[in-house]
């Protein structure tokens, strides 16, 4: 990331009064940059192995391009880049943070150089670790810091080797696409590496690193019309000046204009000799197909495709409305940024799969934004001075998806008592627990589990009821706890709770038995202030600790918090949070706090994984047989990496509306490109989450909204309910006889395919593969597929849901993908659907959605059985 010192950060927690329209994030524009190579001294045209797999073309046609293929399909180019244009770029920028509340702005201030232009001066194939670690050729090695190979390493590597460097343009300042050399004036240049390994079967490591920028003058121009005069005298000058560094040079011009150098030599001269500065941005530049897609990214809301769209990688709140109005407009004023847009998302990942089967994903966790706003090509901004990534090769989305999963990591099997019914999220206390429980069993629900959020207890705050973050019960608000425990588990009913990363004081609290908060105080396990006390983060109504997740000693004693709230018989927990690590804060391991933001959801997700492994090894007699006995969790915020330790994960906080960004379809989105980014398992709270009740603005759940997301959840991996931020405002399933009754129906239509959950269930767990896709992983060569956001999605391949997202609609669209010969066969009339590319009216009046099985499929012949005999149909 970006060094201290080129490093600003604006806290805006308690502004009362804010900018409702918040300037979206500013970022360097799109990189353009030259190629240049000798051609007298490179081939016109050479293949390269890389490992036993893959293979490297350079052609110096059209100004210079590289290519990888996969030896099976020689003549499918898995990534390439652009003839005549630079495919690495560096800069040196000021970094900007503005904070609030979980809420990240990162923007790029102040521009110092950029260094856009590219030589190539040697392509080099190593066939054995020693020739890197020897260093048999100096000048091709000359300033090498070291790539990072493994001990399984597959020999040959790749490695491409030159300068990026700045050339002098006719104006000082701003960023031109097509920038003119003058070999007259000052050059900033500094030396790469490219270097391509095979990682497996099917993927493509590549590094890039770089040495410090340096710079010279040149008086003599040298040019010709091929362009090989140019590189020459560039060639000599920088032979000249390997141990020379760069100073850090300040600009005076208006804030993110871009100074490329300086056409005055004695300003130039000045700077000579200063203490030299890294390089903070990192620019990868490739080519891509006009009509190519893009899908992945995380969980994001608001869109499948992202072609001609910049996207941010920064974890953080998804925020309130994200673009939906009015409700982003009085978030923005009460809150800044509160609203956030449609790239803010809890869960976003460095990787992406395209509809012409091209995948990408970067490792470490700096900022990074992939600029795909060009039809023919693609751009990586990273914040940082190197980069690790990994190219993917597959012949199909589902390919690609085992791939990326097998290196990643994949979720365990979930334990089956959480998806064989109803999980009841609601709160109240003992007595109304014993309630509602009455009233379910009348209504003959299928219930897996309560989740009792609110378990800790309640306090009052300025804007409501809002529950004490000292993990432990609460026993005046649950007397009788471990008794309420016990009476569900007789009826095999789990109990699941609710923690976070975070620690309120609770002086105030009269009736607890630990303050979590001064044990970690005194343990000095909670994040620090540049003054080095315990960082106080601003959350809604007050202000908490939070956990240091990389001390060694935090983990242990947040497994003791767990295990006394296991020991009672709590079976399942809500691990919230894990998106606001302050980017200023100071954390144990040293490491900066930038970078370690978007790794703090990863190990918040591993101590509580740990845990729960841990715990399961040390059951002993019938309990360690009983597949009943164990624990599962469940998160919202997550990195790349977070499938490998979470075990579900659930889509955060929706508004209660049908609106698109953060509404109910909002909710759809998020399963599938999630889905496609590995998080095999995901949910939604039933109804929505976020009620807003302002003088002027109301969101409430309405009745028509919960039922209608009822219908849609019953054919997701978890069905769970959510009383919401205000669930008095809220229509909530124990509402009347109407919302009960549905709420039964679908509890037992979700129960009705409990069969296929597990098959897919399993094969998440083996292959990585999502429970709810989105067509693409099954139709990718069908054009209108790919048109599709939340419209429709499939789970696994048998069943096809279309649900109905809109307020006072009682008919959908559905679409039958062209595919294999099949009939789609509408799971309450009998219709057979069989046409491909063909799009039908279908009704789905409430109670009975738009829901097809593959005709003759077991799956959809066991579907069908299963709800005559719950009586459904």
């Amino acid at each position: 990331m970006a060094t201290t010192n080129t490093l600003k950060i604006t806290k805006k927690h308690h502004k009362h009064l804010n900018n409702p329209f918040p300037a979206s994030s500013s970022s360097l524009p799109f990189i353009h940059g030259s190629l240049f190579f000798p051609s007298k001294a490179l081939p016109s045209h050479q293949i390269y192995s890389i490992g036993k797999d893959f293979e490297l073309s350079w052609s110096s046609n059209h100004g210079g391009s590289f290519s990888i293929f996969h030896n099976s399909q020689p003549t499918r180019p898995i990534w390439a880049t652009i003839p005549g244009r630079a495919f690495v770029s560096a800069a040196m920028a000021e970094t900007e943070v503005e904070e609030s509340r979980g809420s990240f702005l990162v923007k790029d201030g102040d521009v110092h150089l950029v260094c856009n232009h590219q030589t190539v001066q040697n392509i080099r194939m190593i066939n054995r670790s020693e020739d890197c670690l020897e260093g048999q050729d100096h000048d091709f090695l000359s300033g090498y810091s070291g790539f990072e190979l493994q001990k399984n390493t597959q020999f040959p590597v790749l490695v491409i080797s030159g300068w990026v460097f700045s050339m002098n343009t006719k104006k000082k300042t701003g960023f031109h696409e097509n920038l003119d050399f003058d070999p007259k004036g000052p050059t900033i240049c500094a030396k790469y590496w490219v270097l391509f390994e095979q990682k497996s079967d099917d993927q493509i490591g590549f590094q890039v690193k770089f040495g410090e920028p340096n710079i010279e003058f040149q008086s003599r121009p040298s040019s010709d019309r091929n362009g090989y005069g140019r590189y020459r005298g560039f060639r000599r000058r920088v032979g000249r000046f390997r141990k020379r560094k760069l100073g850090f040079y300040w600009s005076f011009s208006r804030p993110r204009k871009i100074v490329m150098v300086s056409s005055s030599e004695e300003e130039m001269e000045e700077i000579k000799g200063k203490e030299a500065k890294e390089l903070n941005r990192v620019f990868f530049t490739y080519s891509s197909e006009r009509s190519e897609r893009f899908y992945g990214f995380g969980e994001q809301f608001s869109h499948m495709d992202f072609k001609g769209k910049r996207v941010p990688i920064l974890v953080q709140e998804q925020g309130i409305g994200r673009g939906d109005q009015p409700i982003t407009f009085a978030a923005n004023l009460v809150s800044y940024r509160a609203g956030g847009d449609w790239s803010t998302t809890y869960a976003p990942s460095p990787f992406y799969m395209t509809s012409k089967m091209r995948s990408l994903y970067l490792e470490g966790y700096e900022y990074s934004i992939f600029d795909l706003t060009k039809p023919d090509k693609v751009q990586i901004q990273i914040h940082g001075n190197s980069v690790q990534g990994r190219i993917l090769h597959g012949n199909s989305p589902s390919e690609l998806i085992e791939s990326f999963t097998e290196t990643i990591g994949r979720p365990p099997q979930l334990p089956e008592w959480i998806i064989s019914g109803a999980v009841v999220g609601m709160q109240g206390g003992t007595d109304t627990v014993r309630r509602v429980w009455d009233e379910l069993r009348k209504y003959d629900v299928p219930v897996s589990a309560f989740w009792l959020q609110d378990w800790v207890g309640q306090r009052e705050t300025i804007i409501g009821s809002q529950l004490w973050w000292n993990w432990e019960v609460d026993t005046t608000r649950y007397s009788g706890w471990q008794e309420l425990l016990k009476d569900l588990s007789t009826k095999h009913i789990k109990v699941m709770t609710y923690c976070n990363p975070c620690l309120a004081p609770t002086d105030d609290k009269p009736n607890r038995r630990r303050n979590h908060f001064e044990e970690a105080k005194k343990l000095d396990i909670l994040v620090k202030d540049k003054h080095g006390e315990p960082y106080m983060v601003p959350n809604t109504a007050f202000d908490v600790g939070m956990l240091d997740l990389t001390h060694p000693d935090t983990g242990s004693w947040f497994k003791q918090i767990l295990q006394e709230m296991v020991d009672d018989g709590v079976r399942g927990w809500m691990a919230d949070f894990g998106e606001g690590l302050p980017v200023d804060c100071t954390l144990h391991s040293g490491e900066d706090p930038i970078s370690a933001h978007n790794r703090y959801p990863e190990l918040w997700a591993q101590i509580n994984r740990e845990f729960v492994e841990e715990w399961k090894s040390n059951l002993v007699g019938k309990e360690k047989e009983d597949a009943e006995e164990a624990l599962v969790f469940f998160m919202r915020a997550g990195f790349r990496n977070s499938p490998k330790w979470g075990m579900l994960f659930w889509e955060g906080d929706q508004m209660v509306s049908w609106q698109t960004n953060d509404g109910i379809k909002s909710s759809v989105v998020g399963l599938l490109s999630s889905g496609i980014s590995g998080y095999a398992f995901n949910h939604s709270d039933i109804g929505g989450y976020c009620a807003v009740n302002f003088p002027f603005i109301k969101y409430r759940r309405s009745e028509e909204l919960l039922l209608r997301w009822m219908e849609l959840n019953a054919f997701t991996t978890v069905f769970r309910t959510h009383e919401g931020n205000k669930p008095s405002c809220n229509s909530q399933f124990y509402s009347n006889d109407r919302t009960l009754s549905h709420f039964a129906r679908f509890a037992k239509v979700y129960k009705a395919w409990k069969f296929y959950r597990i098959q897919l269930v399993k094969e998440a767990s083996s292959k990585g593969l999502p429970v709810i896709r989105h067509l693409f992983l099954h139709y990718p060569g069908d054009e209108h597929v790919h048109s599709l956001s939340y419209h429709q999605f499939l789970i696994g391949t048998e069943i096809l849901v279309v649900p109905v997202l809109d307020k006072g609609k009682n008919s959908v669209k559905a679409y039958f993908p062209i595919g294999e010969t099949c009939s789609w066969q509408h799971i309450w009339t009998g219709e057979l659907f069989t046409r491909q590319g063909y799009e039908a009216r279908v009704e789905a009046p409430i109670g009975y959605p738009a829901v097809f099985v593959k005709s003759g499929s077991s799956v959809g012949e066991t579907f069908l059985e299963n709800l005559r005999e719950l009586k459904i149909l």
